[in-house]
């Protein structure tokens, strides 16, 4: 037998140890769902939509820890992205030489120097990096962080612009966090209007037959037990709060979109998965051998007498997950042959496209019904069209401009 070369073992480990923490949960969290749908396909059975109870009928449901969940790694997919981006143009702006300098080239306090080496501060180059994204992460308090300024502003190879608005500061982490707050809210804003005004022909045993009968009764606007919230009214929502925020934080919009959709997908891979527990948005009845079992209170009434059915909510999982990596990759390695605003467009393009193909297998979409124009076809795949070849229709005509015009695909 073949001897190992020497150090293979620790190369491994050393590839490893350079992948990304959430690329470890996202296999966990997809072997396990695999799992989960697997002893579902051999009993028929499907978990409790309860996941635990506080007590005094304060129930946490699975459906939501799957959509918290989802949304949660996606944001922290979407900062490691962002950080990727700010350390690449930092390392553009900032030679080398100076990156490499010692801190104690800056003469700084003892006290200060410990606690920027707690923090793995420990060149010219880290310090500059996390200073340009925002003093205060340096965790130095006021009086420190005047005292490390004023021995950066001595510095005569320091351009001023580093340490007053750095050219890597639009894409500083934090703006993930502070900027989710807006598209959140926004996002479940727009996903209900959505539903409100495109009510599914099932939400006529609610007494809900057309948006006025929503506004007739304003309870159920806020009623989401019954009905739900619509994707492209969540897309619009969340793609308005980005906009005020990044007009509010002078971040670019499309630079942020185009990580943002790819968090989007992602959460989108787990968060369906919260329709499995709820035995909802499923297909027409099959017999298909992945076809998944609802339980007899949850079918529509024109379908009782079946049992099993297409899973939409894995098509749609699977279709997703397809969807983040292809928009992973294009972000990590092919970031400078593409404009800003193609990753964003490439994700309604295969969204919309995914779900024209799902739509023709999902059960109780309501059609395009304009009074005067009636169409045989569901809202959300005429709206799918017009997106997929809207969206197709931007990236040539920008691409065909860029070529005239020999412009550079930069992302900051």
């Amino acid at each position: 037998m073949k001897n190992k070369p020497v150090g293979a073992g620790r190369g491994l480990w050393a590839r490893m140890r350079r992948v990304s923490w959430y690329w470890f949960v996202i296999g966990v969290w997809l072997a396990i769902l695999a799992g989960l749908y697997g002893y579902h396909l051999a009993t028929a059975v499907t978990p409790n939509r309860v996941a635990f109870s506080f007590g005094g009928g304060f129930d946490v449901y699975w459906y939501g820890l799957c959509i918290v969940g989802g949304i949660a790694l996606g944001a922290f997919v979407v900062a490691d992205l962002a950080l990727r981006r700010g350390t690449a143009v930092f390392q553009e702006h900032v030679p080398a030489t100076i990156r490499a300098r010692s801190l104690a080239d800056l003469a700084l306090p003892e006290e200060i120097h410990q606690i920027l080496s707690k923090n793995k501060l420990n060149t010219l180059g880290d310090l500059l990096l996390i200073w340009g994204f925002n003093p205060r992460n340096t965790t130095l308090n006021t009086a420190g962080i005047e005292i490390v300024q004023a021995k950066l502003d001595n510095q005569t190879d320091l351009e001023k612009s580093w340490l007053s608005d750095a050219p890597w500061r639009i894409w500083n982490p934090d703006h993930v966090w502070n900027g989710l707050i807006w598209c959140l809210i926004l996002a479940v804003i727009g996903a209900r209007l959505y539903h409100v005004l495109t009510p599914s022909p099932s939400m006529a045993a609610f007494g809900i037959n057309s948006p006025i009968d929503y506004f007739r009764n304003p309870y159920q606007l806020i009623n989401l037990r019954n009905g739900g919230l619509g994707i492209y009214g969540g897309i619009l929502g969340g793609l308005i709060g980005l906009a005020i925020y990044s007009r509010r934080a002078r971040i670019p919009l499309l630079g942020w979109a185009d990580l943002a959709v790819v968090g989007l997908a992602l959460g989108q891979v787990f968060g369906r998965w919260g329709n499995f527990f709820n035995q909802e948005l499923y297909g027409r009845p099959t017999n298909l051998p992945w076809a998944v079992t609802i339980d007899p209170i949850y079918r529509l009434p024109d379908y009782s007498q079946f049992t099993r059915f297409h899973p939409a909510f894995l098509y749609e999982s699977l279709w997703s997950l397809l969807t983040f990596i292809i928009l992973y990759t294009l972000i990590r390695r092919y970031d400078h042959k593409v404009l800003i605003g193609d990753v964003m467009a490439l994700y309604f393009i295969f969204y919309a496209t995914g779900r024209i193909l799902l739509e023709l297998v999902r059960l109780d979409s309501r059609m395009v019904n304009l009074g005067f124009v009636q169409l045989n076809m569901a809202i959300a795949t005429f709206l799918s069209l017009l997106i997929a070849l809207g969206m197709a229709a931007w990236i040539i005509g920008r691409h065909y401009r860029a070529a005239k015009t020999k412009t550079p695909a930069a992302v900051s």
